[in-house]
């Protein structure tokens, strides 16, 4: 096929491809990220249309987004008022396919600057076999509009200077937008300016030493170019940053600084454990990409590392060279840094769209090299074979696309439990459209309170007779409510894998590849919820007999398993508070409020060692538990000085602002001063 035609067909399928991933944004659950996003839009906005006057947008102690630029959140609310747009979720879903559909296409072209429209169709083939990149395109405002500036701004920095001819003001205006978006939406966006310069500079010394003498007329235009397109899309970067606007130098360094150090860290499950973000192993990123990643595209990958007889100029080879420097830097820097990586490598997609490429060119050199029928038969073969476990699974679990994982884990099944699933929560739609139904079948006229582990309150807008509430999964008994919507994030891995969760008294389950990623739940009895309101007033035996009640309704509970512990312990039924809590680890061996409890009881029978077990998987459950440390270390600091000194220095390598740990640490050396000076 001439290039002319397969241009053609490159785009007939490009605009298939779009209308594909409009259709498939509007059954979009809304993700994990981004009610807080739309929020700070909104105060983005309010900031604007008030003439600076409403500052909210500024001061964000919870969420840091006065850090983030969030332009394309920003700019699809401007959009949503001005046009008036009631269904602003199922817009800003249409929005982000765009997006994804756009940095898809600027991929392609990229690859048909390298190799023709031939590698843009096979770009465009190994992105309709990505789930996890499609899946990310329904809702993720932050990342994916973040991979179209990344992978813009290199394609038009490359094309800009490495052009054989003069550049054009298109591309020099598509650059400046790239690199303004970059910035704009990620502080660490300005990494794409420091690409231009380093690109230039080698093309500079290139040339130099082609020449045996510096240009300088060359240099100087390239420097005067350089600083335009930086100053100029450094400049539109901050129309859409209030918090920037502000020192628009100073507080983008401000915020560069705190996105290399994130401060919000979550719990997460990895390989079979869970433990807090920024201590996962430096492996979690390349491990992440290694297990989600189609093997479609390591395949391709493969090829293009393999077939070095493919004839690229050297101009290409310079640029595919850099291209390569553009996706390995920031997956080295972030490893060699430890930086606090968390939900999958969602943060790391903008890398995405230049493996997709480099795997493209790789399957197009084959086909072009190996002309035989029968080899180019057996190649498309071989394309077919490993495009279909992540077809079908897109096929069998539409919109869940971005739970893929490949054949190294066993796919979505291996997984479970071992690593994180619906984390984004995008199950929570079906979950809330399914309760809905149930209710109206049921004709009750009375209010009723739904919980759920992530705010879904928008999914019942329309309906007065439902009231939400929000509640961490562990602690639901505290709450009150007569539904709930559970996503399986922020589980524990031993309910997951032991078939624990969802809990006996769920009414629906939804599923993807057979397992479950999110529960609707009936509340049969309030007891829980009057145990503990009964507790709290001291009254112990009967708080006891509530917890006994609600827990035959609900036994797999671990709360009501707790606190119906502490209850008996506080009147004095030890040995039941004891039988009690064997029978929580039964339910989740690792949750720490009843480890402490266990070992408190066991301290209080003079049983150190007993306590000391108990503590030590309190802390090994969750690292950061500061407060067991120092019971842990107060148990040693009679009779083992310098293991009680060890363990405060685990909590502070962990901490080092925890006051308690250093006062107790400074107590040891103090205490054993004035031992000393005592036996003299």
């Amino acid at each position: 096929m001439g290039e002319k035609n397969l241009k053609i067909t490159f785009w007939v399928l490009a605009f298939v491809m779009l209308s594909a991933l409009l259709v498939i944004s509007r059954d979009a659950g809304i993700s994990g990220d981004e009610e807080v996003h739309y929020l700070q839009s909104e105060m983005v906005y309010n900031y604007f249309s008030t003439m600076g006057a409403d500052k909210s947008s500024l001061d964000t102690p919870k969420t840091h987004l006065q850090y983030y630029g969030q332009a394309f959140d920003n700019l699809v609310t401007v959009l949503i008022h001005w046009f008036g747009i009631e269904d602003i979720y199922g817009f800003r879903h249409l929005m982000c396919s765009i997006s994804g559909w756009l940095t898809i296409l600027v991929t392609a072209l990229f690859a048909a600057h390298i190799s023709g429209y031939g590698a843009a169709i096979f770009v465009l083939f190994l992105f309709a076999v990505s789930p996890g990149f499609l899946g990310q395109s329904q809702n993720n405002l932050k990342d994916i509009p973040f991979a179209l500036a990344y992978i813009s701004s290199v394609y038009y920095s490359l094309k800009l200077v490495y052009a054989e001819v003069k550049p054009t003001k298109q591309t020099i205006l598509l650059l400046v937008l790239s690199i303004a978006f970059s910035i704009g939406i990620r502080a660490g966006g300005i990494l794409v300016v420091f690409y231009l310069g380093f690109f230039m500079f080698l093309k500079f010394v290139s040339d130099w030493m082609k020449q045996k003498s510096p240009d300088m007329s060359q240099l100087k235009k390239q420097l005067i170019l350089f600083s335009g397109i930086s100053v100029a899309g450094y400049l539109l970067s901050l129309i859409l940053w209030p918090y920037a606007l502000q020192n628009p130098l100073l507080n983008v360094f401000k915020s560069y600084q705190v996105m290399t150090h994130f401060p919000t860290t979550v719990r997460q499950i990895f390989e079979g454990r869970i433990d807090w973000s920024d201590l996962l192993p430096w492996y979690y990123l390349p491990k992440y990409m290694a297990i989600t990643i189609p093997f479609i595209v390591f395949a391709g990958i493969a090829v293009f590392l393999l077939n070095a007889k493919k004839k690229y100029s050297e101009n290409q080879k310079t640029q595919l060279w850099l291209l390569l420097f553009t996706l390995l830097f920031p997956l080295v820097f972030v490893i060699l840094k430890g930086s606090n990586l968390y939900g999958s490598w969602r943060h790391f997609l903008f890398v995405y769209p230049g493996i997709i490429l480099i795997s493209a060119l790789g399957f197009h050199a084959f086909f072009v090299r190996f002309r035989h029928k029968i080899v180019r038969i057996a190649g498309i073969g071989l394309l077919l074979i490993l495009s279909f476990h992540p077809a079908t699974f897109m096929v069998a679990n539409h919109p869940y696309y971005y739970l893929y994982y490949n054949q190294l884990v066993g796919g979505l099944n291996g997984a479970y439990g071992n690593y994180e699933t619906d984390y984004y929560y995008h199950s929570m739609r079906e979950g809330a459209e399914w309760l809905q139904e149930h209710l109206k079948n049921k004709q009750n006229s009375d209010e009723v309170i739904v919980g759920g582990n992530f705010p879904i309150q928008w999914y019942f807008r329309n309906n007065e007779k439902i009231k939400f509430v929000y509640f961490p999964y562990q602690k639901r008994s505290e709450y009150d409510w007569d539904y709930a919507i559970v996503a399986n994030s922020y589980i524990s891995p031993y309910q997951l894998k032991n078939k624990i969760w969802p809990p006996a008294n769920t009414i629906h389950t939804i599923t993807a590849d057979g397992i479950p990623i999110c529960a609707v739940i009936e509340r049969v009895t309030k007891d829980d919820l009057q145990g503990i309101q009964e507790q709290k007033k001291g009254d112990n035996i009967k708080s006891a007999l509530l917890f006994q009640n609600a827990l035959s309704h609900d036994p797999q509970n671990e709360w009501i398993c707790y606190k119906f512990a502490t209850s008996l312990a506080l009147s004095g039924e030890v040995v039941q508070a004891e039988q009690k809590l064997q029978e929580c680890f039964e339910i989740n061996p690792e949750y720490e409020p009843a480890l402490v409890l266990a070992g408190d009881l066991e301290l209080k029978k003079n049983e150190t060692e007993k306590a000391a077990g108990y503590y030590r998987k309190a802390i090994e459950a969750n690292r950061k538990y500061f407060s067991v440390y120092l019971k842990l270390a107060g148990l040693y600091a009679e009779t083992n000085v310098d293991e009680a000194r060890k363990v405060l220095k685990d909590c502070l390598k962990i901490n080092p602002r925890y006051k308690p740990a250093r006062q107790a640490l400074a107590d040891t050396y103090r205490n054993s001063t004035s031992g000393e000076e005592e036996k003299r």
